[in-house]
């Protein structure tokens, strides 16, 4: 030995204490980095990093090259970790002879695992971007420190997966750039942070770019539309009576839309002739009828709108019958929700019953439904309720008829022709639980 401590202990044991510690230290460390630096967000240190902030331009730079960084704290880890249980085992044999690599397996099992994984790790999970932030300096020399060694391993790594044909050159994402935002505001919402109003405005303005003008318009069943033929003063009466301020207008058959009325025009020029409306020609005072494809893309159609300055549409299919119509206010809708004023009519398309079931109008669109009441029911391959069950019944169903499918019960409440205009929908939990208290 080369001299005693002051408890009788040789220095050397006394420095190999000191680095058994120092290496557990460090071990928790590189623990603590590797976890936090990869579970922190990288919004929020891009929003930190434009902010000023500069240790989250480090941690922005650490993930640009994540496998660089892994490299770096698994190889320090490594290091420490092997480094402690050495020492340990030297100090430890002194004691107590060979026993001690025994007894030195054992206790770093233990100081390792607490200490300098669960303890470490669990802070980092809770914490990643405070932790990260703290880390990142330290990090960074390690990074530089490890770069000639990491250069090397990477290499070999590379080498022997080509063996086995993994190619590491190409990054594939599972989920798209929109999908992997939905699906992260989504789980905020499960946990509490983004309320349910702001999770389906943010999911609907990314869902736009996935819709065509034929899911949101208002099919020709609901339209409200003007007989050019019709007397003056009963035009009039209908303008006035109508909730809305555009109106189009038909001349012979519905489907030879000649115009759009502005109400606004209409005041003008009642105004204009003193309120004689004798000579009134309710096709001069329209606007031409702006024609789109059923096909055209939301995303589309709203620049359309914003370009030409105009809010209404008419939407044709590709034979040019008339679908029905788009406004601006019904894209704006599908991301901010139903937007409604004073004029508006009420309509009871929606009704929750007593027992947790819901009368829904066959014409509800499945969005809506699913807005309102906030369910997943896919609509892929319909766009109203009463479609969706046609589609999966593969056949229109007659009036009395249930159906379970997607987790929910519908039942068919009423059928006018070929139309299903009313439905019963129940959760199938809820089912199940109402089952169960009748029994």
């Amino acid at each position: 030995m080369h001299g005693a401590g002051a408890e009788g202990l040789p220095v050397d044991l006394w420095l190999a204490i000191v680095i058994i510690i120092l290496c557990v230290a460090l071990a928790a460390f590189f623990s603590a980095s590797e976890t936090a630096l990869t579970a922190a967000s990288r919004a929020r240190m891009h929003a930190l990093e434009k902010t000023g902030d500069i240790r989250a331009a480090r941690v922005n730079r650490l993930l640009k090259s994540r496998d660089r960084l892994i490299g770096a704290t698994l190889l320090g880890s490594t290091v420490v970790n092997i480094g402690s249980s050495a020492f340990t085992t030297i100090v430890l044999v002194e004691f107590f002879g060979d026993r001690g690599a025994l007894y030195a397996t054992a206790i770093m099992t233990v100081l390792l695992l607490v200490f300098a994984e669960v303890m470490p790790k669990t802070v980092a999970i809770n914490y990643p971007d405070r932790v990260s932030l703290l880390v990142s300096r330290a990090i960074s020399f390690f990074v530089a420190i490890f770069g000639p060694i990491l250069v090397g391993v990477e290499a070999l790594v590379r080498g022997v997966l080509k063996l086995f044909g993994v190619d590491t050159s190409r990054r594939h994402s599972i989920l798209s750039g929109h999908e992997e935002l939905k699906s992260t505001v989504d789980l905020l919402h499960r946990e509490g942070g983004v309320g349910r109003s702001d999770r389906d405005m943010f999911g609907g303005l990314l869902d736009l770019r996935d819709l065509e003008v034929s899911d949101l318009m208002v099919h020709r069943t609901k339209m409200l539309m003007l007989n050019a033929d019709l007397p003056p003063h009963e035009l009039i009466r209908e303008v006035v009576e109508a909730p809305y301020s555009r109106l189009p207008i038909w001349r012979g058959e519905p489907d030879n839309i000649v115009g759009v009325l502005h109400a606004k025009d209409l005041l003008r020029a009642l105004d204009a002739w003193s309120g004689e409306v004798a000579e009134f020609d309710v096709e001069k005072l329209a606007l031409k009828p702006w024609f789109v494809p059923d096909t055209t893309p939301v995303q589309d159609q709203l620049q359309a709108f914003l370009k030409r300055k105009t809010h209404f549409a008419i939407v044709v299919d590709e034979y040019g019958v008339v679908m029905g119509l788009v406004t601006l206010e019904d894209i704006l809708e599908e991301i901010v929700g139903d937007i409604s004023d004073e004029h508006d009519l009420v309509v009871q398309g929606v009704r929750l019953q007593a027992d947790g079931s819901v009368v829904v109008e066959g014409s509800v669109p499945i969005r809506d439904l699913n807005r309102v009441m906030a369910w997943n029911l896919p609509d892929e391959e319909a766009t109203t309720i009463a479609g969706l069950v046609i589609h999966e019944a593969r056949a229109i169903p007659e009036s009395g008829q249930v159906f379970t499918f997607h987790g929910f019960r519908f039942e068919v409440l009423r059928k006018t022709k070929n139309r299903i205009t009313s439905l019963r929908i129940l959760p199938v939990g809820l089912q199940a639980f109402g089952n169960a208290l009748q029994h």
